[in-house]
């Protein structure tokens, strides 16, 4: 483990930002001044786990983040300040509900088997006003806005900061585009092993926010902002190393589409836990407005509604791009980026220990023609759906931890609970002379 002190005397580094994420995937962190964090880093930053949307009470004893150093980002935007990842500490363990703690742990199990989980991720996000009425771009009003150059650079000081940003962090970003929303944007860069992709996705939501705000612009990673334009979601492109990273071993040039057995058992979990796992790719009541929307003014949602995959096909849930990875498009942005990974590799994993048959390969439009295939299972309609699949999949609460299980469905139905209890207007226009 490096030295904080040391590396802020190096970097000029006045204050870390000791973070984790809790279970809804939002960030928490304190400000430590460079000057503590060499106590701080061997002591850990004390928070009270029931100001956050952690499963505890106020009765409980302060959580100690512990930071991991090798997660360390220093802010471009704000050079004298550094981010680093942590994971919380009770009674002298990690917290086994601890998102970061779940899929650390995870990573760590199955590299003893010589199986490493290896995710690139494009998260969708929409540049909008401040009040978030609206796309930020007056002009952003085309019927298929996707790739369009000059919207693109409308905001091009917004976008190319966020770009050069990542290139200074060596992320290796790669191309920057319009997506098939107005106001709609996606940058791509490398991919890496699921805890590193896991701590960038939690770093980016975090810096493109920030950007924004510094533009006079707000951007949202929400999955369904606007009823008419297609969500974001957080496709995750996947596939599995050996653990010193040089052999992919979904890559087969004799396998169907140039994937291997292997592969396509890592499909088939992927499959079998698909409902349930939509309680955590696809975690809010908003979520269930962008997988199971009507079409928008594009033509298309770009998003599943069944348990299906393809070849080089959008409309599935799964998609075979090229040889040696695969494309699970179900998840969105809200999703918690450590979970979201954790889950994937449970399940997957699963297949490939149990050979799982992800079942035949559908080349068909599934938005035209998926009403032809009756044995094609439809994902959940609703967050409640969604919860009491997971309730029901014993397996993936197992191999994520009881704990992390338990409190995160509790926190959920809470939640849900919340939002039956919301009266909306379309209620009101509907029922109030009935």
């Amino acid at each position: 483990m490096g030295d904080l002190a040391a590396y802020a005397k190096k970097n000029g580094i006045k204050f870390f930002l000791f973070n984790f994420t809790d279970l809804f995937g939002v960030q928490r962190a304190k400000l430590v001044p460079a000057e503590a964090a060499a106590k701080m880093q061997k002591a850990g930053a004390g928070f009270a786990g029931f100001a956050t949307w952690l499963d505890q009470t106020p009765a409980h004893p302060d959580i100690l983040v512990m930071p991991d150093t090798n997660s360390i980002i220093p802010l471009p935007w704000r050079p004298d300040v550094a981010w680093v990842a942590g994971e919380p500490w009770m009674n002298g363990e990690p917290l086994a509900q601890a998102p970061r703690v779940v899929l650390r742990k995870l990573t760590e199990h199955y590299a003893k088997k010589n199986m490493k989980l290896m995710a690139g991720v494009e998260p969708e996000f929409h540049l909008i006003n401040a009040d978030g009425s609206a796309v930020s771009d007056h002009r952003d009003t085309a019927e298929k806005p996707c790739y369009d150059q000059s919207a693109i650079m409308r905001r091009l000081d917004v976008i190319a900061e966020i770009c050069q940003t990542m290139t200074q962090l060596g992320w290796g970003p790669y191309q920057n585009d319009h997506e098939d929303a107005n106001g709609q944007f996606e940058i791509n860069w490398n991919f890496s092993d699921a805890l590193t992709t896991a701590d960038q996705v939690a770093f980016f939501k975090f810096m493109v926010k920030s950007i924004a705000e510094k533009h006079g612009l707000r951007a949202t990673f929400m999955p369904k902002p606007f009823i008419n334009l297609t969500g974001n979601g957080c496709h995750v492109h996947l596939s599995v190393w050996t653990k010193d990273g040089k052999k992919n071993l979904f890559e087969d040039p004799k396998g169907e589409l140039g994937v291997s057995k292997l592969g396509y058992h890592f499909l088939g979990g992927l499959m079998h836990h698909a409902a349930a796992m939509c309680a955590i790719t696809n975690p809010t009541v908003n979520s269930y407005k962008r997988i199971n929307a009507p079409r928008t003014i594009s033509g298309a949602t770009w998003s599943p509604s069944s348990i299906t995959y393809g070849g080089n096909n959008r409309t599935h849930m799964v998609r075979i791009p090229d040889s040696g990875r695969a494309e699970y498009r179900l998840p969105d942005c809200a999703a918690n980026p450590y979970l979201l990974l954790a889950s994937i590799l449970v399940a997957g994993m699963h297949g490939v220990e149990k050979q799982i048959d992800p079942g035949k390969r559908l080349d068909i439009d599934m938005y035209a023609e998926g009403h032809t295939i009756k044995d094609a299972k439809k994902l959940p309609l609703n967050l409640l759906d969604a919860l009491r699949n997971f309730e029901q999949d014993s397996y993936l609460q197992e191999m994520l931890g009881q704990e992390v299980s338990k409190g995160y469905l509790k926190l959920k139905h809470n939640e849900w609970n919340n939002y039956c209890r919301h009266l909306t207007q379309w209620e009101r226009d509907t029922t109030l002379d009935c």
